[in-house]
């Protein structure tokens, strides 16, 4: 082969590696995508040290965030409308629905 011929092959080839280098790197989720699938995949049975497997990539610090946001929420729609609407009320002094 001419000298000619190897640089076209090894250009082509360097071509093609950077075009399927950049399509994994765009198709790669992120870390806010990461934290959304978390925030879907909490549940009752999550725990501090008992992670979904989709919070895996997420750090300590927002995955604790995640799960207290997940418990409070929890517990305030579990609350009997009475509860809530006291609740309610030490927030802001009237029951207007600001709480939850």
């Amino acid at each position: 082969m001419s000298r000619r011929t190897v640089a076209i092959i090894l250009s082509v080839a360097a071509v093609a590696i950077a075009v399927a280098g950049a399509i994994v790197w765009f198709n790669a989720e992120s870390y806010e995508d990461t934290v959304a699938s978390c925030r879907k995949g909490i549940d009752s049975s999550a725990t501090k040290t008992n992670r979904p497997e989709v919070c895996e990539g997420v750090t300590q610090d927002d995955y604790d965030a995640l799960l207290v946001s997940w418990t409070l929420k929890h517990t305030f729609d579990d609350m009997s409308k009475t509860d809530q609407d006291m609740l309610d009320y030490y927030d802001n002094g009237k029951i207007d629905g600001s709480v939850g």
